[in-house]
Parts: structure tokens; sequence; C-alpha cells
């Protein structure tokens, strides 16, 4: 009820979107040693949607150049064409072990994307866990510290296996887990990241489609669904509060929920202002909605951030994001 509402004649499609099987891009892990695994992806028609991007747009239009090189960063994602409903074969591991790519919702890396890592940037993670977030962030190569943090223990021990999997023991030293309550991060280390992903707990639309077990809308956890909001919330501000003045914040959730999305950016802004005296601007994605339509499917009526809608098509999210930067 809620969502045809909010979507109006595009929910029907969202719907069977979400109902059906979800699509997948191949995150290219840098770090393995395997060099023939994008021309056995090409020779199986998928692209690397990142580097693509940029290409189609200068053709398009005249796309600033510093539009693009925001993009062009060492992160490749490869995907199959729209309508191409085929599988990637299960990821396989080189010499030392490391696995050749990570299988993940391409959309969940345009978060990443969006945060445009600089070289020695020190980042944080908040919400890091399973982790395929923060796999994508050490793929750019240049975060010069990375912090990846999630509250709940045996989704940390899943961080620490991909990482296991996926990242030399050297590059994984640079990286510091750990376990707290994101909510308390602003008191811990106030002020120190010039970037900070801030991917929240949500109502994950599309499990709680297809997945009866432990689902957030079950009458059990209807408390703790109404909490969402509020916790969304506490947790950007507490990523607000963690960045240097000009550095930038990047939000996302999986919910096509506007009281999960722009609401809480609203807010979020609103408090800042309010209570701690920092003024934040909301920036303009609306060039990852240039570069990316071939790829993603996006909502045009977002009032700010971005959403990418799920589509048969192009099955991939939901996954909102928005991006702020602490002036």
């Amino acid at each position: 009820m809620s969502y045809s509402l909010q979507l109006k004649d595009l929910w029907p499609s969202v719907r069977v979107g979400l109902l059906c099987e979800q699509k997948y891009g191949a995150l290219i892990n840098s770090f393995s040693s395997v060099d023939d695994v994008t021309q056995e992806l090409e020779l199986l028609n998928a692209t690397d949607f990142v580097s693509e991007a940029p290409k189609k747009a200068q053709q398009g239009a005249a796309t600033s150049p510093p539009l693009c090189a925001s993009i062009s960063s060492k992160v490749k994602c490869y995907t199959f064409p729209r309508g191409d409903i085929t599988r990637f074969r299960p990821a396989r591991p080189d010499a030392l072990g490391l696995l050749d790519y990570y299988l993940m919702d391409a959309a969940s890396l345009l978060p990443v994307l969006a945060l445009n890592v600089q070289p020695d940037d020190f980042v944080l993670d908040l919400c890091a866990a399973p982790g395929g977030k923060t796999l994508a962030l050490l793929q750019t190569g240049v975060c010069g510290h990375l912090a990846a943090n999630d509250v709940s223990i045996s989704r940390t021990k899943r961080l620490y296996q991909i990482l296991h999997s996926y990242v030399p023991k050297e590059i994984r030293e640079t990286v510091s887990v750990t376990s707290c309550d994101g909510r308390d991060w602003g008191q811990l280390e106030g002020g120190t990241f010039h970037k900070v992903l801030v991917d929240v707990p949500c109502t994950t639309d599309r499990h709680s489609v297809m997945e009866e077990e432990n689902n957030i809308f079950h009458r059990r956890r209807t408390k703790e669904r109404q909490m969402l909001p509020m916790l969304q919330l506490q947790l950007l501000m507490a990523g607000i509060l963690a960045t240097k003045p000009g550095g930038e914040v990047v939000y996302s959730t999986c919910s096509l929920s506007p009281l999960q999305n722009e609401y809480v950016i609203e807010r979020a802004v609103e408090i800042a202002e309010t209570q701690f005296n920092i003024s934040i601007h909301v920036e303009d994605l609306s060039h990852f909605r240039t570069f990316f339509q071939d790829t993603f499917s996006f909502f045009s009526d977002c009032r700010l951030g971005e959403l990418v809608l799920p589509h048969l098509t192009a099955n991939f999210g939901p996954m909102y994001f928005c991006k702020l930067r602490r002036m």
C-alpha cells in the first residue's frame, strides 16, 4: 500500500522485480593474480559498468571532465547487459588462495563510487558487515587508512572471512575492524575522517519480500521496525560527527522507503545545524543517473539523493544513496 502511493505506476514493475531473482555484478578482486578473469567475463558478454559509464556519457553529451574523473576509479565490476539473466560462476581462488571476484548487487557499488575516495583518505565504514562495500573501498587502492565497524560480532566474523578470502595480509593490516555500536562513534573518534560510509540497517526490502526467516516485517519485530528511522538517524549523525570539516558522508539503504531515505537525510541536516552548529550541504548526484542509466533503473522523483529501483530488465537494488558534505 505504501509503495504504490510513493511509486505510483512504477510500483507493479518494481514489485515484480523484487519477486524475481536478483541480478548480480562481479566485483573484480584487483589483489588476485588471475589475469584472464576479465577476458573470460568479456567473452560471456559482460562489461565493466564502472569504466563504460564515463565513455558513454562523453559520447552522449559534454559531461564535465571532473565528473568523469570522480567515477574512473580502479574499481571494476562486470554486469551482463539489460535483460540478460546469465548467472556468474562461483568465484575461484588464485595460487595464493585469494578469490578472483566478489558477487554482489552491482547497485551496492554506487555508494562507494559516490564516496569518491582520494589518495591517503582516512575512511570509515560505520556499518561494514557483511563486507562487500568494505572490499570495494579497498579496491579503490587509495585508502590511507580504513576503519571497518559493525555492531554485530557474528556479522563482523563474516567481514573477517571476506577480508581473508580477498585481501592479502599486508593490505588487511591497514584495516582496523571493530565491533562498537556505531551510534557512539562520534564520541570515540570525532572529526577524524575524510570520508565516511553509513550503510545503515534497514527493512532490506528485497530480502523481506523473498525470505520468511528472521523477516523484519514479522509481528515479533514490529517495534524494531518502527524504530529503524531513529536508529538510522543516530548512525548518520555519528557519521557526520566522525567527519572532518570539509569531509564527506555517504548514507545508503537497500529500502524504497522515503521514511528511511530522504526523511532521515532532512532530519540529520536539521539536527546538525540546530544542535551541533554544523552546516551540511547535500551534494547533487544526478550525474550518476546520466552515467549509469544503461545499467540501472533510477527513480526520477527522489527529493534528495538517488534511488535505484528493481526492474525486470535490470534487477538490481533497491539501493538509495545520498552524499553530504560537512562544510
